[in-house]
């Protein structure tokens, strides 16, 4: 745990007591503020209490008492309307932060030249995030991985000069953090999400834009118009920029070229890395988390042998394109994180032959933009709700079958790819579905695929 000294003595407000909100709250009290939280959840509020936490009904106090407020990044800030606790603490002219506010508050404070990573995008944040995390723990360092990627951070070991943090910044946790300043801040790219809490495209944009605003190195994808702006205005801002790229050569910057990585600079470009034969980092947006995760690490003072070292062995993001087994040709990949038809894309563009399992509780939209990657599917194992569905718009495109359940789909993909004669087969789950039809979560799926494969006669497990 990190105790926030720098609230010592002061009054808190705290409102959402869920997983981090909880772990907030501790992590004040141990630090010596006075704190008094609450939650529209009964059950929330009693847990708090029982650990130890001061709780009350903050529509009942008085808020010119308090020295600021911590807002859980769940809750509304400003859409679509701020929560009744926002506008209690505008009234009283109380700041509103989150936790990795108070985080950077104490590293300041404690260590403020440790080296902090900070990493944020619409996609691929949490497999750079994990990234980094393994080159930089397998080189020897004190690494600390937490935020958004499932660990609060203040549940991190406390600042000290030789210890690295790394962090996964939602943008619901950039925007509780105005004074967000890491070592190198990561911006991969912008595509819309999120507009139903920030309002519009510009208004998210901008707040991603905070995390490299306050880096001390900015390291900035470019490949989109929103993106390419936030470089150059932290160029003329002065901030040291790093430009990367998976679609497009730059002049200077780190970009891919196939499964390369190159550097550029001064308009000469060589190569820095080469991800063919790195399971766990197939495909193009893979290069692109490579690049950030080397530009990243290079600009904290980690070898680029060590580099290397981490990339070659990076274990990848547990249900997010990860291989589990193999069988002769056949490899067995999870991807159960794939929870709509967009995040299934990546996958499937990375192998040439699949046995693709899909379904279960559908989105809108189903799986009609994946009809490019039809070509690649050997055949579609469907479960779930979203199975009539989806055989429909698989039609004479894609052999398919209803397997109904994870267990049978898996068993006949199995037997299936075992007679293929390709030189390399996937059988694949990447379900561009919820679970919730079948399963608590996308976790829960993922191990029972896991499960699955562990069952079939002569497989080697990768995991």
């Amino acid at each position: 745990m990190i105790p926030v000294t720098t609230f010592k003595d002061r009054q808190v407000a705290l409102f959402g007591l869920g997983g981090s909100g909880l772990a907030t709250a501790l992590a004040l009290v141990a630090g010596g503020a006075r704190v008094m939280a609450w939650d529209d959840n009964p059950d929330s509020v009693a847990k708090a209490a029982d650990a130890g936490i001061g709780t009350g009904d903050l529509r009942k106090v008085d808020w010119t008492a308090f020295s600021a407020f911590v807002l859980s990044p769940g809750v509304p800030l400003t859409h679509p309307k701020p929560h009744w606790t926002v506008d209690l603490a505008h009234a009283a002219g109380v700041e509103i932060i989150g936790d990795v506010e108070l985080f950077v508050r104490e590293r300041r404070a404690h260590a403020p030249d440790c080296p902090f990573i900070a990493i944020t995008g619409t996609n691929g944040k949490s497999t750079t995030t994990a990234l980094i995390a393994h080159i930089l723990k397998s080189s020897g360092r004190d690494t600390q991985l937490g935020g958004n990627i499932g660990t609060a951070v203040l549940t991190l070991d406390p600042p000290s000069p030789d210890r690295f943090y790394v962090v996964e910044c939602s943008s619901y946790q950039i925007d509780l953090a105005p004074t967000l300043d890491p070592s190198a801040g990561i911006l991969l790219n912008l595509t819309p999400d999120h507009l139903d809490r920030h309002g519009s495209m510009d208004h998210y944009a901008a707040i991603k834009e905070r995390l490299v605003a306050g880096s001390d190195t900015a390291i900035v994808g470019v490949d989109d118009i929103y993106t390419e702006a936030i470089a150059d205005r932290a160029a003329l801002a002065g901030r040291r920029v790093i430009r990367i790229a998976r679609h497009r050569p730059l002049g200077e910057g780190l970009f891919a070229d196939g499964t390369r990585i190159m550097r550029a600079e001064g308009g000469l470009a060589t190569v820095l890395a080469d991800l063919d034969g790195i399971a766990t980092l197939r495909g193009n947006h893979n290069a692109q988390n490579a690049a950030a995760a080397i530009a990243a690490c290079l600009s904290v003072g980690v070898s680029e042998g060590d580099i290397l070292a981490g990339l070659s062995s990076f274990p990848g993001l547990k249900h997010r394109m990860q291989p589990v087994g193999r069988k002769g040709n056949v490899v067995f990949v999870n991807d159960s994180k794939a929870t709509n038809a967009d995040a299934a894309a990546p996958a499937l563009s990375s192998y040439d032959r699949i046995y693709w399992i899909a379904g279960g509780l559908p989105k809108e939209g189903g799986i009609t933009t994946l009809a490019p990657f039809f070509p690649k599917i050997a055949k579609a194992y469907l479960i779930g709700e979203a199975a009539p569905a989806f055989a429909a718009t698989l039609r004479e495109a894609v052999p398919f079958e209803i397997s109904g359940t994870l267990e049978r789909a898996v068993a006949h993909a199995a037997a299936d790819a075992a007679k293929d004669e390709a030189a390399q087969s996937a059988v694949m789950l990447s379900p561009a579905c919820a679970s919730f039809d079948q399963y608590k979560n996308f976790e829960v799926r993922g191990d029972a695929f896991v499960g699955h494969v562990a069952a079939i006669d002569g497989v080697t497990m990768l995991i």
